[in-house]
């Protein structure tokens, strides 16, 4: 068999991630690598995060001062099986059929293997493992040992370690690791065949309790930083041992009692047993499929490749109203475990449409962290209002270079988009009135704040777009349509959700400077300028960059990029699609100008120019564009995998097919469908939820539309009231 290659390694301990959205341990082998290699070992917890101080050079009034770095907690990964005095490793003795597999209706995390000793011993090893998602705080491990050719002992040693290593530094900017420190151990202890250790952050002192069990009797012994397990089981040829290892993890600052929260939770699920946890996790899933599966016909491969795009998509995902989604979910610590605007405009949209639940606590965080963003609304000079973070944990500001992060004031708008899509999809009244009003208000004053009219236009200065090769601009156009689009509805719903505390003059100041944002055109191009002065810079110079100096910003300073057009991903291309308002011909010619200088160095850039392509009927192009999506990690395609797998483009795969292909948008209205097929696909099905219905589009010779209620739907233009199913003609122009 092919020998194990570490980079491959790396990059498959991203892929194997077991996470349930609250905790996840990367999928490193049980029994450990060889002595040179390389390993990414990390369990995480979403929001638990330690603090660190930024410093600056030349430090300026407002920048931040504090960061936040999700942190390692304690592995329970470890265990190490010795046969006649020879522990089972991959680089001893050999082994072949070895397989690894997600399984994406139990959830499990599959490894397996025949290993034959230096003494000729033969074994089957299969290693499972899972993140559940009912008991969230549980990290459950099993081990399948079969004899073929031995009779004898199997000395079995289980480790919780606390010997975390720290990750070497980087200087590439995508991952950002330096401030990554283990959290600090406390006490352990052993209490029969259960044992508990206690850490804490070393800065803010959040504390940490792991429990840890078996499904067999042995001992326990303690060491600083380390508790080891040992027993010595008897097996014999063609016979079989199972050993089930258990850990629950909770926090001081997240659940009520967290040290008799854990305790019950690990006697559940040691009761319940692996079997048990399995069987659970099947109807979780069972029912989450239930409401979101994609199938493209007679290509099982890429139908898998989509679906594990959505199962990390919700193992990625918090869900208690105080956690939300970091951009490499819990695969990996790039980018330092921090949420970004990934989340509202990336993932949402997919929990919107298939676990409207889930949508509604993310939808939450923002709203918990608001006083956070009202106090940064300050710093930065505003009089009121609140500005969200660019990237954070706790809700503080945590970006250190604002030209591409504080500037970013387009992150007010991406978060009430959110809101509103859901709104319009649910119409989840209660939680408008109970918080997402104010979340809209608050976030839309500050447009009131950071703008201003000039020549009778409502103009926002200073700020950056998506585009972060492009910084500090006058009227980005994604900025201001966006905003325009947050004032309106602010305004709007200010009848229905509005309360005595907020003024009804201001709401009338929202609406009038949506109606006179100022959306840069360009009459001879026929196309929304990005912002300004965009179109009175150079092109940059693409015949001459060479390959190796993609992307863009790990070999060219900020400052050369600034002044040309190039783009990093979309940008005004995002707005129309998002938006869905412009002129079609206006929409079209913008892709084509933005596509020829878009360089896609964005995870986040290929499904938008995908899904474009798709609305102006460029569905060859749609298609390479997707492909690019749903493989951007399952193939490396970005050569950074091994960091954590990009989960917003996880969900730009998911729009890719619902939102591109299936042409599905939301507005006020309802909800609108315009199916189309590319030509390398014989057809398709979808699925999706709006206000507790369930749909699902089928396209193939004619366009099908089953609904498990009543529901009406707006399909190629036309409404329609679908009672069971119905079936129109295929849209051939599309």
């Amino acid at each position: 068999m092919k020998a194990i290659n570490n980079k491959t390694l790396l990059v498959e301990e991203s892929l194997y991630t077991t996470a349930n959205g609250y905790i996840g341990v990367r999928g490193n082998f049980e029994e450990g690598y060889k002595s040179d290699f390389e390993a990414i070992k990390g369990t995480y917890i979403n929001g638990f995060y330690d603090c660190h101080a930024i410093s600056y050079p030349e430090n300026a009034y407002g920048f931040p001062v504090v960061g936040e770095t999700m942190v390692q907690v304690t592995d329970i990964q470890n265990m190490d099986f010795i046969i006649d005095d020879e522990k089972f490793s991959m680089d001893q003795g050999h082994y072949k059929l070895l397989s690894r597999d997600l399984d994406l209706n139990s959830g499990e995390n599959i490894r397996s293997l025949e290993w034959i000793s230096s003494k000729g011993h033969a074994f089957t090893f299969k290693f499972s493992r899972m993140a559940h998602f009912t008991h969230l705080q549980a990290l459950i491990f099993k081990v399948e040992i079969t004899s073929h050719n031995y009779s004898g002992p199997i000395h079995f040693r289980s480790y919780v370690d606390h010997n975390l290593q720290k990750r070497k530094d980087t200087e590439d900017p995508r991952v950002q690791t330096e401030h990554i420190a283990p959290i600090e151990w406390v006490c352990s202890d052993i209490d029969d065949q259960r044992v508990s250790m206690l850490s804490r952050t070393k800065k803010n002192a959040q504390h940490m309790n792991l429990f840890c069990q078996h499904n067999i009797s042995g001992k326990w012994t303690k060491a600083p930083l380390l508790l080891t397990f040992e027993t010595t089981l008897e097996i014999g040829p063609n016979q079989s041992l199972e050993i089930e290892k258990y850990g629950v993890y909770t926090l001081e600052n997240r659940q009520d009692d967290y040290l008799n929260f854990g305790l019950d939770q690990i006697k559940q699920v040691v009761s319940k047993g692996y079997l048990g946890l399995v069987e659970e996790q099947r109807q979780y899933l069972k029912k989450f499929w239930n409401h979101c599966h994609i199938e493209i016909f007679e290509q099982e491969t890429l139908t898998n490749a989509i679906k594990y795009s959505q199962f990390q998509l919700l193992s990625a995902c918090g869900k208690d109203g105080r956690s939300q989604v970091s951009a490499k979910g819990l695969t990996g610590a790039g980018y330092e475990g921090h949420y970004f605007w990934d989340t509202e405009i990336y993932v949402l949209p997919f929990l919107t449409l298939s676990a409207p639940e889930l949508a509604r606590k993310i939808l939450r965080y923002r709203f918990n962290t608001l006083e956070e963003a009202k106090k940064r609304s300050l710093k930065l000079g505003h009089s009121r209002g609140a500005k969200i973070p660019w990237r954070t944990i706790s809700g503080i500001e945590c970006s250190s270079y604002f030209p591409a992060g504080t500037a970013q004031y387009h992150i007010n708008a991406d978060v009430a988009y959110a809101y509103i899509q859901y709104y319009f999809m649910t119409k989840d009244h209660a939680m408008m009135a109970e918080f997402g009003y104010e979340v809209l208000f608050e976030t839309a004053l500050l447009w009131l704040e950071v703008g201003h009219y000039c020549n009778d236009e409502f103009c926002i200065d200073s700020v950056t777009g998506p585009d972060e090769y492009t910084a500090i601009v006058n009227n980005n156009y994604y900025t201001n349509s966006m905003a325009k689009y947050h004032l309106y509805w602010t305004w709007y719903f200010y009848e229905k959700f509005g309360s005595h505390k907020y003024s009804h003059d201001l709401v009338l100041e929202m609406k009038r400077a949506s109606e006179k944002m100022r959306l840069p055109y360009d009459e001879k191009l026929n196309i929304h300028k990005q912002d300004d002065q965009f179109l009175a810079k150079k092109i940059w110079d693409f015949d001459n960059t060479k390959k190796s100096q993609y992307p863009l910003l790990l070999n060219f300073h900020p400052l050369t990029i600034y002044r040309h057009q190039v783009l990093k991903q979309a940008d005004t291309v995002l707005a129309h699609f998002l938006l869905d308002e412009s002129n079609f011909e206006i929409m079209k010619e913008s892709y084509r100008y933005y596509e020829k200088i878009t360089t896609h160095d964005s995870s986040l850039s290929p499904c938008v120019y995908g899904m474009m392509a798709c609305k102006i009927n460029q569905l060859d192009k749609a298609y390479d564009y997707f492909m690019k999506s749903v493989y951007l990690d399952i193939d490396n395609l970005h050569g950074n995998t091994q960091d954590g797998l990009h989960i917003a483009n996880a969900g730009g795969t998911y729009m890719g097919m619902v939102c591109g292909f299936g042409g599905l948008r939301i507005n006020h209205e309802g909800v609108s469908l315009e199916p189309k097929l590319p030509k390398a696909w014989k057809g398709y099905s979808f699925r999706f939820m709006t206000q507790g219905i369930t749909i699902k589009v089928t396209l193939k010779e004619n366009l099908i539309i089953e609904t498990t209620k009543p529901v009406r739907l707006k399909v190629y233009g036309r409404w329609y009231e679908i009672k069971d199913v119905m079936e129109v003609a295929r849209n051939e122009e599309n």
